[in-house]
C-alpha cells in the first residue's frame, strides 16, 4: 500500500468513524426519547430520522452505524500501520479489499433503499457513502496488480461514479429541489 493511499485510509476511515459514532448517538437519543428530533433532520428530504426508523437501517438485527463503527476502526488502524512502516502483503490487500467490497456493496444498497424505498437522505449516511467508494476503489487498484491501466483513469472512474450518484439523487428529489427555487 502506498503513503497516499494510507492516508486516504486514515482521514476517509476518521471521517466514516465520525459519521458513524454520531448516527449511533443519534439513534441512541431516538431510543431515550422517541418525540427526540436528530439534529441531522433537516426537512423532509434530509432527514436522518426517515431513515434511522426504517427496517433496513437494521439489517442485521442492531443498528449499521455499529458496523460502520467496526470497519472504519480496522481502515482507520491499516492506515496508521501502513504509515508507521507496516508492508501489508498481498493476503492482506486481498482481504481488505474484500471487506472493501462487501462495504461498498452494502452502501450502493443502503443508497438505494434511501431514494426509492425510504425516501429521504441521512448526512451520515451520505458521509459514509462519500468515504467507502474511494476506500474500496483504492484498496481495489492497490490489491489487483492487473488493474495497472486502470490507474491512469483512476480520477475519471471515481468522478463518473460520484457524478452518477449526484445524478440520481437529484432526479429522485427533483420536485423537491425545483420547489424550493
Amino acid at each position: 500500500m502506498s503513503r497516499r493511499l494510507a492516508w486516504l485510509l486514515v482521514v476517509g476511515g476518521g471521517l466514516g468513524f465520525v459519521a458513524a459514532m454520531a448516527l449511533t448517538l443519534e439513534k441512541i437519543a431516538t431510543l431515550r426519547d422517541p418525540a427526540y428530533l436528530p439534529t441531522c433532520s433537516l426537512n423532509p428530504v434530509v432527514s436522518c430520522g426517515s431513515v434511522m426508523s426504517s427496517p433496513q437501517a437494521e439489517l442485521f438485527g442492531f443498528p449499521n452505524p455499529l458496523l460502520g463503527i467496526a470497519a472504519f476502526a480496522v481502515v482507520i488502524t491499516t492506515g496508521v500501520a501502513v504509515l508507521a512502516g507496516f508492508r501489508a502483503p498481498r493476503w492482506y490487500r486481498v482481504a481488505f479489499n474484500a471487506g472493501a467490497a462487501a462495504g461498498v456493496v452494502f452502501v450502493h444498497w443502503l443508497i438505494v433503499a434511501s431514494l426509492y424505498d425510504i425516501g429521504a437522505l441521512c448526512p451520515y449516511c451520505m458521509v459514509v457513502w462519500i468515504v467507502t467508494i474511494p476506500v474500496f476503489w483504492y484498496s481495489t487498484l492497490d490489491a489487483w496488480p492487473g488493474l495497472a491501466p486502470l490507474r491512469q483513469v483512476h480520477g475519471a472512474v471515481l468522478a463518473l461514479w460520484f457524478a452518477v450518484l449526484v445524478i440520481l439523487v437529484l432526479i429522485r428529489f427533483w420536485d423537491y429541489w425545483s420547489n424550493l427555487l
